[in-house]
C-alpha cells in the first residue's frame, strides 16, 4: 500500500511541476494548445455536420414505402386479407389501404379536373396499399426481397418501390463519414508530429538538466516521466479548446439555422456534439499528446548520455 501512494504522490508531483513549467513558459505553450485546438476541432465540427445531417433528413429511411396497386375489379374484403397477412411479417411496419373510392376522391381535389372526372361512368382507380417496411429492414436486400414478393401476389397488378434517392442521400453520407476519418486521421498524426516538435525541443533545452539526472542513477524512465506529463497537458488543453471552439461554432449558427428552418416550416434545431463525443474529444486529445511526447521522448533520450 504505502509503495502504490509513494507511486501516486510521485506522479502527483511531476504532474503539477510540469504543469508549473508550462505557466512559466505561456506563450509558447498557448501556441502549441492553440495548434492543438484547431487541428482537433476541425474533425470535431465535421461530426456536427453528420450528426446534423442524419437529423435534417428525419430518418428518411422510416420514409420508405412500396405502393401496392391491385388489379382493377379485385374486391375490397380480398385487398383488406392481402393488407391483414402482410402486417404479420416481420419486417413489416404499417400497412394502409387506400380504397379505389377513396383514391378517386383524392384524385379530384389535387388533379383538377374534377368536372372531367364526374363524367366517368365507373371507377378506374384499382384499389391501393401502401406498405412501411420497419426502419432495420430500409437497408441492403430486405426491402427490395420484400417488395419481389408483394409483387407477385395473386391479385396485385404493380408494386412500386422507388429507393434511388434514399440510396444516393446515403452514399453521400458515407462519403462524408469516410472523408471526416481521413480528415481526423491525417490531423491526428499532425497532432502527434506537433507534440513530438515540441517535446523535442524541450529535451534538447533541458540536455544538461537530463545528463545530470543520468549520472546519478535516473533511468530513462524516469527522466522521460515529466515529458509524458507535458505532453498529457498539451492534449487536455487542446481537447478543452477544441471543445470551446465546437460549441462557439454551434451557438453562432444556430440562429441562422433555426430562422431557415423556420422559414421552410420546419421545427429543426441545430444539434451540438452529445457528451460521448465531447469525452471522445478529450480522449483522443489525451492519447495523441501522450502518444506524440513518448516517441519523442523515448527516441531522443537514448541519444543523451552523461560524459
Amino acid at each position: 500500500m504505502n509503495a502504490i501512494k509513494i507511486w501516486a504522490i510521485r506522479h502527483a508531483q511531476t504532474a503539477v511541476g510540469t504543469l508549473g513549467r508550462l505557466s512559466h513558459q505561456w506563450l509558447p505553450s498557448a501556441f502549441m494548445v492553440l495548434v492543438i485546438g484547431i487541428a482537433l476541432a476541425l474533425p470535431a465540427c465535421l461530426q456536427v455536420v453528420m450528426n446534423n445531417a442524419r437529423l435534417a433528413s428525419g430518418d428518411w429511411n422510416r420514409a420508405v414505402e412500396i405502393s401496392v396497386y391491385f388489379k382493377v375489379g379485385t374486391p375490397i374484403a380480398h385487398v383488406e386479407q392481402t393488407a391483414a397477412g402482410v402486417r404479420r411479417r416481420s419486417e413489416v411496419a404499417s400497412v394502409n389501404v387506400i380504397p379505389a373510392d377513396t383514391a378517386l376522391v383524392e384524385f379530384r381535389k389535387q388533379s383538377g379536373f374534377a368536372d372531367a372526372l364526374a363524367a366517368l361512368t365507373e371507377n378506374p382507380l384499382p384499389h391501393a396499399m401502401m406498405v412501411r417496411p420497419r426502419a432495420d429492414a430500409t437497408r441492403g436486400t430486405v426491402l427490395a426481397e420484400l417488395a419481389d414478393e408483394l409483387r407477385h401476389l395473386p391479385e396485385v397488378e404493380l408494386a412500386q418501390l422507388d429507393t434511388a434517392w434514399v440510396n444516393r442521400f446515403n452514399a453521400m453520407l458515407e462519403i462524408m463519414n469516410r472523408a471526416a476519418v481521413v480528415i481526423g486521421v491525417l490531423l491526428a498524426l499532425g497532432v502527434v508530429v506537433i507534440v513530438g516538435n515540441a517535446i523535442r525541443a524541450d529535451i534538447q533545452g533541458r540536455r544538461e538538466e537530463i545528463e545530470v539526472t543520468k549520472l546519478v542513477g535516473g533511468s530513462n524512465a524516469f527522466v522521460r516521466r515529466p515529458f509524458l506529463y507535458t505532453g498529457l497537458w498539451y492534449g487536455l488543453a487542446g481537447g478543452l479548446l477544441a471543445l470551446v471552439v465546437t460549441y462557439t461554432v454551434v451557438g453562432i449558427l444556430s440562429g441562422p439555422v433555426k430562422h431557415l428552418a423556420q422559414l421552410y416550416g420546419s421545427n429543426f434545431l441545430l444539434a451540438t456534439l452529445s457528451l460521448t463525443d465531447a469525452m471522445t474529444v478529450l480522449g483522443a486529445a489525451l492519447a495523441l499528446g501522450w502518444i506524440g511526447s513518448f516517441v519523442a521522448a523515448t527516441r531522443h533520450l537514448r541519444a543523451i548520455e552523461p560524459k
